[in-house]
């Protein structure tokens, strides 16, 4: 089996990502199925240290951080994240390098027997593709003999596929509302569903949260006689200078004090960081030392694109995944903190699940030129619903169905002094990346074939 062959035979699985609902495939979230598949191949998830990250935001870039200070302490480090940009192999990586196409075939192979079984099964239904990958990505870090490995969930925590580690250290990020058909619609309920990754006797690294989420986070961790580090009261950062390559700053933790840089902007940026230093400390303690300088070392290298990234000079040219309206007045308020410009053109696609009227909400206060248009996800919402949105808030928009054109219309637009900001979902931010990058996307709606574009 090749890689095209691999991926055209997973793509036959339900996936909740790009359709909350398959025909004749209920909606069922629950940790029978990948435990069950787990079992079938020998428990790969286990006896490795593990580093567990839920939240609404930051959690991507949280992991990223883990696993390049990891790697740069010297320790192999598997990394599991969702979505993807640009290839499913992105999702499944050591020390930050993509799974190669070769090892994914072979992965694809190797779990295929076990998810038969474990669908014929009458107690299961079939096996989803996040749980078909989140078993793949535990199996390469076995295979890798990875020392440690740095676990992203995929949606919640409670009931998350990737809710069957054993954490060492157990992390909550930013929380806000975001799923909310599934999590919940108040703050306290998705409070609850991430807090359900914290396990007995555990040690919880908490990024700053709102009173009532907080809440719900020091009650589970009482109940579950777990220790509690909370960022923003045990730990501190300030901002020190920045430039369009990156930003320095301090952070004072528990341990010690640290001084450095990372390429990522952003004010929020910052607040991972000091989570991500928190989670070092907590491993340090538990006899994992971490040095000063591979943390130092760590944030210096890490990459983690589409987030606040500058793709274009003149006219300033920023991705930003921002999907639901907290993080897109985290991205309006970062702009003004760390670029100059004369206006903004928004380029936006949003999925049709996401809160539209919030994030244009948000959006609209940059009084900006807005272009919209939608990525080829599946879930991508119509151009004129987003155009709509606008037009309630005094501001008339140009509809272009493609990426691509919507790009070339908002450059062809901007002058010089300009900045053209491409956001509404990590989907579209990607596809404006691919066309500027010359990055050939992997396309998942029709059979792959050896003739698709990929990435290397």
């Amino acid at each position: 089996m090749d890689y095209h062959e691999a991926l055209n035979r997973i793509l036959q699985l339900v996936d909740f990502e790009r359709l909350y609902t398959a025909p004749g495939v209920p909606v069922r979230h629950d940790l029978e199925r990948i435990g069950a598949l787990l079992v079938q191949l020998g428990e790969p998830h286990l006896r490795r240290p593990t580093v567990h990250i839920a939240g609404t935001k930051g959690k991507g870039s949280v992991a990223a951080m883990c696993t390049s200070i990891l790697a740069s302490q010297g320790h192999v480090t598997g990394l599991y994240t969702s979505p993807h940009l640009h290839t499913i192999r992105e999702r499944i990586r050591l020390n930050g390098i993509p799974v190669s196409e070769d090892e994914f075939a072979s992965l694809v192979e190797a779990v295929w027997p076990a998810m038969e079984a474990v669908s014929r099964q009458e107690e299961h239904s079939r096996v989803t593709l996040f749980e078909y990958l989140t078993a793949m990505a535990f199996m390469h870090f076995k295979r890798a003999k990875a020392a440690f490995q740095v676990v992203e969930v995929g949606l919640g925590g409670r009931l998350d596929a990737t809710n069957v580690v054993s954490p060492q250290v157990c992390t909550v990020t930013s929380l806000s509302l975001d799923h909310t058909a599934i999590l919940g619609d108040t703050l306290e309920q998705i409070a609850f569903e991430k807090a359900g990754i914290i396990k007995a006797g555990s040690v919880v690294v908490c990024a700053p949260q709102k009173p009532q989420a907080l809440e719900v986070v020091r009650k589970v961790c009482q109940e579950r006689e777990a220790r509690l580090i909370e960022v923003g009261r045990e730990m501190a950062w300030s901002r020190g200078d920045f430039t369009l390559e990156g930003q320095k700053f301090k952070v004072e933790g528990r341990l010690g004090s640290y001084q450095v840089w990372t390429p990522l902007l952003g004010e929020h940026q910052l607040e991972n960081a000091a989570t991500t230093v928190g989670i070092m400390e907590a491993l340090t303690e538990q006899g994992y030392p971490i040095s000063y300088e591979a943390i130092q070392r760590g944030l210096e290298k890490v990459s983690w694109p589409c987030r606040m990234e500058v793709l274009g000079r003149t006219p300033l040219v920023i991705a930003d995944g921002a999907h639901n309206p907290h993080s897109a007045a985290k991205l309006r308020d970062s702009l003004g903190e760390y670029f100059t410009y004369r206006r903004i053109i928004l380029l936006i696609g949003v999925s049709h699940d996401k809160n539209i009227e919030g994030i244009v909400e948000e959006l609209a206060q940059l009084s900006p030129k807005v272009i919209t248009t939608r990525s080829r996800h599946p879930r991508a919402a119509p151009t004129t619903e987003l155009a709509h949105a606008f037009a309630s808030h005094g501001t008339q928009a140009i509809e272009v169905e493609s990426t691509d054109k919507a790009l070339a219309a908002a450059l062809e637009m901007a002058h010089e002094e300009d900045l053209v900001l491409a956001t509404g979902s990590l989907f579209l931010a990607a596809e404006v990346r691919e066309a500027i990058k010359g990055i050939a996307p992997e396309l998942y709606w029709r059979p792959v074939t050896p003739s698709a574009p990929t990435t290397p």
